[in-house]
Order: C-alpha cells, then sequence, then structure tokens
C-alpha cells in the first residue's frame, strides 16, 4: 500500500468510502453486514487505514455499520471520517445534537477527520450564516479534541468554494473534491484543485471512478490506452491519473465487493503516475467523450439578453449536459434545485428569441422542455 503524508501521520493513499457498500437484494437501506464486515476486515489488515462514511449514507445505516466493525480494532490504528449533513437545509440548526448521535453511532470518542459535507449553491449561505453557529460548534470540538482535522467536501462551482474559503478557508485543513480525469475539465475540477493548491489544501478525492462510469470503456479507447500500457487495467487508469497530481492526498473509493477493493488496492500497490503525454492523451479521451453527448455551448451569453424570463441558460446548458452525458446522477437536480424557481428549465415559454443569436444554433428551447422533463423542474 502507498501511504501519503499528512501533516504528521501517514495515510493509506487508497481509502474505503462507505458510501456503497454491499447491499441486501438491491435495497440501498439494507446493507449486508456479513460481507461489508469482510470488506473491512480485509481493507484494515492489508494497508488501508482510512475510513470514510456520513450521515446520510445507506439512510443512516453506515455509520452504523463503520461503527459495528472498525470498533473491534484499536482505535489509534485507523483513522475515522464522517461529516455534518448540511446537504439537507433542515439539519442546519441541528449541529451539536447530530454531532452527539455520530459519535454515537461510531461508538468513538472522536473523529481523526470531520467535514462539512457537501458545500454547493443551496447551502453555502447557510453554512456561513453565524446564526446556525456550525463553524464555531466543530472549532469548538476541535479544541476540545473531538475533532482532530477539519475539513469540507464540495460539489459547487469554484465561485462557491471561493466564497466558502473566505470565510473559513484559514480553517480548512482538507477539502474532498469529485476529482476524475472525465470531470477534470467537465466539471472544472482542474480550477478547483488549482484554488486548493493557492489556499495549500491538500485534495482529497471522492467519485475516481466517476460512480464507476471509468471502470469500463470502448473498444476504441482501450485501443488507444493499452498502446501507451500494455498491462494497465481500465480503473487503474483513473488511479493513475490521481497519482500525477501532487495535491492529491486521499483517493476514496466506494468500493461495494471485495473483487473491487483487491484490484484497487493492488493497484495501490504501486506508485506509478503518468507521463505528461499520457495524461494529456486521457484528459483529450475524455473532453472528446463528453462533448459527444452534450451541446456545444460556449457561454458566450448572447441568449441571455434576448431572454424575456431572463433565465441563466449557458450555467442551464452545463447543468443539462452533466445530466446527458454522465447518465443522470444528481449534480444537476441539485443544482437546478438551489435556484430560484422562476430561474429553472420549466420557466422557459418557448419563444426561440435566444435561439435567433445563438453562434452555435442550439435549439435551446427543445433542450429547456427536455431538461425540464429529466428533472421535474
Amino acid at each position: 500500500m502507498i501511504y501519503r503524508d499528512f501533516q504528521d501521520i501517514k495515510l493509506s493513499g487508497l481509502g474505503l468510502g462507505m458510501m456503497r457498500l454491499p447491499v441486501i437484494d438491491g435495497d440501498d437501506t439494507r446493507i449486508d453486514e456479513a460481507a461489508a464486515a469482510e470488506m473491512i476486515d480485509y481493507a484494515y489488515k492489508n494497508g488501508i487505514n482510512y475510513f470514510d462514511t456520513a450521515w446520510g449514507y445507506h439512510n443512516g445505516n453506515s455509520e452504523l455499520t463503520a461503527g459495528k466493525f472498525l470498533s473491534r480494532y484499536p482505535r489509534d490504528t485507523y483513522y475515522l471520517a464522517t461529516k455534518f449533513p448540511g446537504y439537507d437545509n433542515s439539519n442546519m440548526p441541528k449541529v451539536k445534537e447530530i454531532f452527539e448521535k455520530q459519535l454515537e453511532k461510531l461508538q468513538t470518542d472522536y473523529f481523526d477527520f470531520y467535514l462539512f459535507h457537501n458545500v454547493y449553491e443551496g447551502n453555502v449561505d447557510d453554512y456561513l450564516n453565524p446564526e446556525f453557529g456550525i463553524f464555531d460548534y466543530l472549532m469548538e470540538q476541535k479544541k476540545n479534541g473531538r475533532i482532530k482535522h477539519l475539513g469540507f467536501s464540495a460539489h459547487g462551482s469554484v465561485e462557491v468554494i471561493k466564497k466558502f474559503l473566505a470565510a473559513y478557508g484559514e480553517y480548512m485543513e482538507f477539502c474532498q473534491l469529485q476529482l476524475n480525469y472525465m470531470d477534470w475539465h467537465f466539471q472544472d475540477a482542474k480550477a478547483k484543485v488549482e484554488l486548493m493548491k493557492e489556499h495549500n489544501i491538500p485534495v482529497w478525492v471522492m467519485e475516481p471512478l466517476r460512480g464507476g462510469r471509468l471502470a469500463s470503456a470502448s473498444e476504441k479507447k482501450i485501443a488507444i490506452l493499452n498502446e501507451m500500457r500494455p498491462d494497465e487495467t481500465i480503473p487503474a487508469w483513473a488511479f493513475r491519473f490521481l497519482q500525477s497530481i501532487p495535491e492529491v492526498t486521499m483517493v476514496l473509493s466506494g468500493m461495494s465487493n471485495m473483487e473491487q477493493l483487491k484490484a484497487n488496492m493492488e493497484t495501490y500497490a504501486v506508485d506509478a503516475p503518468l507521463t505528461t503525454e499520457e495524461f494529456e492523451k486521457l484528459v483529450a479521451i475524455a473532453d472528446e467523450e463528453t462533448a459527444q453527448g452534450g451541446l456545444p455551448c460556449t457561454a458566450c451569453h448572447y441568449c441571455t439578453t434576448h431572454c424575456p424570463q431572463e433565465l441563466p441558460i449557458p450555467e442551464l446548458i452545463a447543468l443539462y449536459n452533466e445530466h446527458k452525458v454522465t447518465g443522470g446522477g444528481f449534480i444537476a437536480p441539485m443544482a437546478v434545485g438551489s435556484m430560484p424557481a422562476e430561474k429553472r428549465p420549466a420557466n422557459c415559454v418557448g419563444c426561440a428569441s435566444c435561439e435567433q443569436v445563438c453562434p452555435q444554433q442550439i435549439k435551446i428551447s427543445e433542450m429547456m422542455k427536455e431538461f425540464s422533463g429529466m428533472i421535474g423542474m
């Protein structure tokens, strides 16, 4: 197992994410405890020392499972991470209640790593609102030794992250980002990594395989990658990409079975970052793939000057592309849901005024109708 330096400790380069544990009959709320225990045991005994869970994973059962099986080991032999669930704004007034319950569920007296969960457009103002006292409470727990290291995860835009960092940046010790070669440009992950570098904040990675999407590839893509590294597996390319980014300290993978766990741990037995040529080629392949499924918007904003509803059209097209190219997921609905109701795609009146000035000749009114149908907004 590769290990990375973080302050005065060494973390396994690969951490066990506990968002996608094995379940019974496809029911995400029913964790297969026997299979999960086997995975946790194997990970622990073979070099993984970082275990990541959260309040909402598996409908609240991930923390219970983590506590049940990790508590079998000496507490000072592994690092435990969980998060305050601010992705649900109704939780904002409950930081003390939730934190105490998490300690109970995880059968521990402290958390090695604790995060503001999912900073994005819809909750950043609440996170920054002193009336909720979230930051003050978590800093108090850090002072009392019940949080060793405080950080945050983010799915929001670069501007949202900047806003959060302007308030709390000097106190953040790490940042967890959705980072993979598909999102390097597609989700502006490159700019987010550069922002963390500016603030001297190490990067934790979530979704290294984009929810499993990068674990397989087309025959064309396989042929190109095999020509560069004949012995590298397709999933391993995603991890080698991350090994090539100096700012990355921790890579979390939500593995669902022993086969995935063993394969990923085998990859992390070796540090084999990509060459500059390999890195650029991999990103170019990803950019080509994402472009094929999306609309060619350049965010020129000509359209917005002609929209009687004053819709944020380029932003909505970007979210449409995200949803379309990746086959769904929570990012686009989450982002649109955080917008004022009058700015959502359902408010397009279909007048096509925007289309008259679009240099890319995008059928914007058709896109809005389709997008609204996809996400129900």
